[in-house]
């Protein structure tokens, strides 16, 4: 136990973190800044050898801290780290933490340019960081030669060894290290560095690789095993930065776009599970090639890794039949944590590399859903926050820290492009944003590849190499957003056709009108069956939320936050006036990107975060819409924009809505006391499952 300071004592700032506290003279700085909870590296154990542990004092009157730092306030350089200079170079200006001692009130900054540091930015808009505190560890030691006289076994001292410089106890060896010890402690003149596995609940530490010499490399993986893309980031283990990330096209796509054509797949085809978990390791491994080529890293340097899915990518990656997912009650095979070698499902890493899934919420809630709530935390404040992932299968999560409910709603692939007459995935070429005058009707857009509007000058130049091709999910949501603004559709989602005579936008199809919203080759039109598709996406992924919201005993949000790709690119205020989302303020609503993945890198860095998840996955409460009566009833309000029966007074006071009108089908006015309901209204009343 360290004795207490005292007010003599030498006072150290550790920049950019700003823990600051007072050391006697003499004290390592390496071990000031574990003291303080700063974390700089060390792989050798303060052998001055690794030279991760490097720092720089700051000199000058630093008035603001009440301290004046100066490098004579720092021992001098001793011979271990005058030959790891000579050796391997020093910057100037940087020390060797391990080496040297406080000897008056300093400053030290800990160098952001080099991989030593202990966090990582989770994402760009987020200051908050992920604190390093690994479930692998990287342990060099010296060991004692054998010993005629002392007839202990190579491997027993280097057990020795570790529990000696690193305090490790109940160690255990991954077998296939046993044969290889002797040759590898002699090939490093008896030094060799050892990976220690350590679960943060487990009193066993395991070396699961070990190098001869100093080894200063260590890599892990953080996958987000999508239904239609696979994300992966190579993330050092030692310094938290990410090497290198990659994504891909989940193969499974061939056997079904959507997750329950992939489940009938496997119902109707003997091989079908085999063949799709071929098909989406053998994309992982590929994935795994491409940011190992980036980063310029070995596989055999990559010792962790953590994986996040949804049920049936989880369950189709482990070699686990999903057919019981396929029925009520949606039965998991496996819903807690996953942890086995990486080579028991064919991945070739390191040898003894580990490899984690995050627990699974639900049958159709799954480890995707947990690592979005790790990563955004719902959890941990007193807001009541609603995370919304939006897929062909929308996952929602509602809570703060006194309660978390979760739930998945059947939105369909309406959002993604399938259904709708003009569209198609988010690629180059494809519409994104729309904007429709009210008073002319007529729109602007812009397609993904060019940063220009549609009626501005230079906009066909910029868009000749890839065209107008379609609409993808974000321009979907802008435009029938869009429509319902400036009137072109009623709240019951009706084209309005008595337009026709005011723009030649609106033109007859059938009984119906449809909105044209790009003229030419190919044209592209908003027909009353993709308004409609629409509408029952966003009103059953509105219902799930609204079941949540009743569970909470609450009638609002405070905060509203956006995953996934998708959800990246959707433009707040547009979602609400769809009627996507309940009314929030719209600064309280934004997208969070691939919180999945972020989730996933949490994991990887540090072991607290996987016990805290399995905890609150634990007590998270999971809602099964198809069985809770009033989702049919919360359905059929939500197919209005952007509600039948639900205000949205932030909403109005951020955004001109139009008065309410409705249309009869074909699209004739109505009045709104005598108006008919469309007919997938009324299939939804008589029940949607």
């Amino acid at each position: 136990m360290n004795p207490p300071p005292n007010i003599t004592d030498p006072l150290v700032l550790f920049m950019p973190s700003g823990k600051r506290g007072r050391f006697p003279v003499g004290t390592p700085v390496l071990d000031a800044a574990r003291q303080l909870g700063v974390y700089v590296e060390s792989v050798c154990g303060g052998r001055a050898t690794c030279g991760r542990c490097q720092i720089e004092v700051q000199e000058g009157n630093f008035a603001k801290h009440k301290i004046v730092s100066s490098n004579d306030h720092i021992s001098p350089k001793g011979a271990k780290e005058e030959r790891y200079e000579r050796v391997r170079g020093l910057p100037e200006r940087r020390r060797l933490s391990c080496s040297a001692q406080i000897l008056g009130d300093l400053v030290i900054d800990v160098p952001q340019d080099t991989v030593i540091n202990a966090q990582t930015i989770r994402k760009d808009a987020d200051t908050r960081v992920i604190a390093r505190d690994t479930a692998i560890r990287m342990c060099y030691v010296e060991i004692e030669e054998p010993d005629m006289h002392k007839p202990l076994g190579d491997l027993d001292r280097l057990k020795i060894a570790l529990m000696k410089d690193w305090g490790l106890k109940n160690l255990e060896f991954d077998f296939y290290l046993l044969p290889q010890v002797q040759g590898i402690l002699r090939k490093g003149n008896w030094t060799a560095t050892a990976a220690i596995h350590k679960d943060a609940d487990s009193d066993i530490a395991r070396v699961i690789a070990l190098w001869p010499g100093l080894k200063n490399e260590a890599y892990g993986l953080a996958c987000d095993i999508g239904s239609t893309t696979i994300a992966m980031h190579l993330v050092s283990l030692l310094s938290g930065r990410v090497a290198a990330s990659s994504g891909t096209s989940n193969p499974q796509i061939r056997f079904g776009e959507d997750l329950m054509s992939r489940v009938s797949y496997v119902m109707m085809n003997p091989d079908g599970r085999e063949g799709m978990t071929v098909a989406v390791r053998e994309a992982v491994s590929g994935l795994v090639d491409k940011v190992c080529a980036e980063g310029n890293v070995q596989r055999a340097d990559i010792l962790d890794s953590v994986f996040v899915g949804n049920p049936i990518m989880h369950h189709l990656f482990l070699g686990i039949d999903p057919t019981e997912l396929g029925g009520a009650p949606f039965a998991l095979a496996v819903s807690g944590a996953v942890r086995i070698k990486a080579s028991d499902i064919g991945l070739k890493l390191n040898q003894g590399a580990r490899l984690y899934m995050l627990p699974c919420i639900a049958g159709h809630v799954g480890a995707d859903a947990a690592a979005v709530t790790l990563s955004e935390g719902p959890h941990r404040q007193d807001e009541m926050m609603l995370i919304v992932d939006v897929g062909t299968n929308a996952e929602i999560v509602l809570g703060n820290r006194t309660r978390v409910v979760a739930a998945s709603s059947p939105t369909g692939p309406a959002f993604e492009g399938a259904e709708i007459s003009g569209g198609q995935r988010a690629a180059p070429g494809a519409i994104e944003r729309v904007r429709i005058d009210p008073d002319t009707l007529e729109p602007k857009y812009r397609v993904i590849g060019s940063e220009l509007w549609s009626d501005q000058p230079g906009f066909a130049e910029s868009v000749q190499a890839t065209g107008v091709t379609g609409i993808c999910g974000s321009g979907i949501i802008e435009v029938i957003a869009e429509m319902y603004l400036s009137g072109i559709i009623s709240e019951d989602g009706v084209v309005d056709g008595s337009l026709s005579m005011r723009s030649p936008r609106i033109v007859p199809n059938g009984r119906t009108f449809s909105y044209v919203l790009k003229e030419g080759e190919p044209k592209i039109t908003i027909t009353q069956n993709d308004v409609r598709a629409i509408q029952l996406a966003k009103a059953a992924l509105y219902a799930g939320t609204k079941l949540l919201m009743e569970k909470q005993h609450t009638d609002h949000v405070d905060r509203i936050h956006f995953a996934g790709a998708f959800g990246s690119f959707i433009d707040p205020k547009y979602a609400m006036v769809l009627g996507l989302i309940p009314d929030c303020d719209l600064d309280k609503v934004s997208a969070v990107g691939n919180a999945a993945g972020a989730g996933a890198r949490m994991a990887l860095l540090n072991r607290g975060y996987r016990r805290e998840i399995e905890e609150t996955v634990s007590r998270i409460e999971k809602i099964e819409t198809a069985l809770e009566p009033k989702f049919q009833e919360h359905f059929v309000y939500a197919m209005a924009l952007p509600n039948k029966v639900d205000p949205f007074p932030k909403l109005a006071a951020a955004v001109k809505l139009p008065p309410r009108k409705a249309m009869s089908e074909d699209g004739a006015a109505g009045d709104a006391t005598s108006r008919r309901r469309s007919r997938e209204e009324r299939a939804a009343r008589r029940g949607r499952g």
